[in-house]
């Protein structure tokens, strides 16, 4: 074989472990964390919030479960699916972090507090061009809401 021949087998050869070894890379490579570092331990799923909320004005706990929508301006939201009808939008303490914009569908680990307030049509109507909802639909928002949100201090994103 020719010098050239060998030098290629070798990178061929050197591509392939390269890649290999990648693939065996530990899963915690691929959790990212923002705010206040905090760990998975004691989260339970976002489903079972409003049950542990009971009557509570606000709850510090920890939630997890699959993100449903993101603020797709800045990543300063996102949201969980409570059922099929209702979420929680989770914004960070004191604005001082913000998360990725293409983490729908990934799985998120939230701590901090949980509480009911009323939301204005004018900030609903905000997020709902943050998350990138039609003219129509941001019209169609005529009334506040009163909803569960969640002030997380940290997050892990897996």
């Amino acid at each position: 074989m020719t010098n050239n021949m060998n030098r290629t087998l070798l990178l061929i050869f050197l591509l392939l472990g390269g890649l290999s070894l990648q693939s065996l890379a530990p899963k915690s490579a691929l959790v990212q964390h923002f705010g206040e570092k905090i760990d998975e331990k004691g989260a339970i799923p976002v489903s079972q919030l409003k049950g542990k909320m009971g009557t509570k004005e606000k709850l510090d706990c920890k939630i997890s479960g699959p993100v449903a929508g993101v603020c797709q301006v800045k990543g300063c939201w996102m949201t969980f699916k409570l059922s099929a009808t209702e979420s929680v939008r989770v914004t960070f303490k004191d604005y001082a972090f913000f998360v990725p914009k293409n983490i729908a569908g990934k799985t998120a680990i939230a701590e901090g507090t949980a509480f009911v307030e009323t939301t204005s049509v004018e900030e609903l109507r905000h997020y709902a061009e943050d998350a990138g909802k039609s003219k129509e639909e941001i019209k169609a928002i005529v009334a506040p809401e009163q909803e569960l949100v969640f002030e997380a201090r940290g997050v892990i994103i897996r």
